[in-house]
């Protein structure tokens, strides 16, 4: 799949483009890239046009020194679209950090979206514990890059099966990890540390939305996705199994054809409109 390159908002975006269809906005989690969404653009790019974005400061974007919010992330996603002339209201579908950055898009940007799809993410703000732990973690990947953060984080991205039975996922991520930018990726980390608390808001959110969530997720656990889930009025509740944190990824297929079911009551949604 080939990657282009714009200028948005000042910095240097990488990014695919593939298929037609329903514009699919894919966002990724915290410190990857475009690549953790490839099994799942690979089975729909028949059936959607799939923009898949490196966010600024990751995988191939240019980063930015300082603090990127998760309304900065969303506005940057805004003129993507608006850059590849995308007026059509888009899927948009967040994995993690990129499901805080797709409520943002919603709140910011309504009219653009036909549907969301939150994925092994949360609708709380951080605790002042781990605003804090984000700020120290931070701090570090500047003084030393982000490798440690692959030791850190891989043992509760992945559920247990995955390490057995499909260990190149696991290399897979600690190579994003290593070579991110650790600007980027410190400026995204203080960044979700301020973020806002969606819970007050989840009753607002009126367009179709999927919750998916990998049945061995220790970081998003599934109850507490079901418990949000029922707070938005059209929400789907989805679990995957034999996946953790990384759902997409661990098992594709079975993600895929949840969104492929989500994207026909998308579409039917929008012959109504």
């Amino acid at each position: 799949m080939k990657i282009n390159k714009l200028t948005i908002r000042g910095c240097q975006y990488a990014y695919l483009d593939q298929g037609h269809g329903i514009p699919w906005l894919f966002l990724h989690g915290f410190p990857l890239d475009h690549r953790m969404w490839l099994p799942v653009v690979e089975r729909m790019s028949s059936a959607v046009r799939a923009v898949v974005p490196d966010l600024r400061g990751f995988g191939q974007s240019e980063a930015t020194a300082g603090v990127v919010t998760m309304a900065e992330f969303a506005d940057d996603l805004a003129a993507l679209l608006d850059a590849l002339k995308i007026q059509q209201p888009a899927v948009v579908c967040g994995l993690s950090m990129g499901g805080y950055i797709a409520f943002e898009f919603y709140f910011r940007h309504k009219r653009r979206v036909a549907g969301l799809v939150l994925c092994d993410t949360r609708a709380a703000a951080d605790s002042p514990e781990m605003a804090q732990l984000r700020q120290a973690t931070a701090q570090r990947v500047l003084q030393e890059g982000p490798a440690f953060l692959a030791d850190s984080m891989l043992p509760r991205l992945l559920a247990p099966v995955t390490f057995q039975q499909q260990p190149a996922i696991a290399e897979q991520l600690r190579q994003q990890i290593q070579s991110a930018n650790p600007a980027g990726v410190a400026a995204a980390a203080l960044g979700m540390a301020q973020r806002r608390d969606m819970q007050p808001l989840l009753s607002e959110i009126t367009c179709p939305t999927l919750v998916l969530v990998g049945t061995e997720d220790v970081i998003s656990p599934p109850a507490e996705m079901q418990a949000f889930a029922q707070a938005i009025p059209k929400a789907k509740f989805v679990t995957i199994p034999d996946a953790g944190h990384m759902a997409p990824l661990e098992n594709p297929g079975l993600v895929t054809t949840a969104f492929l079911e989500f994207l026909d009551l998308v579409a039917s949604g929008l012959e109504d409109r």
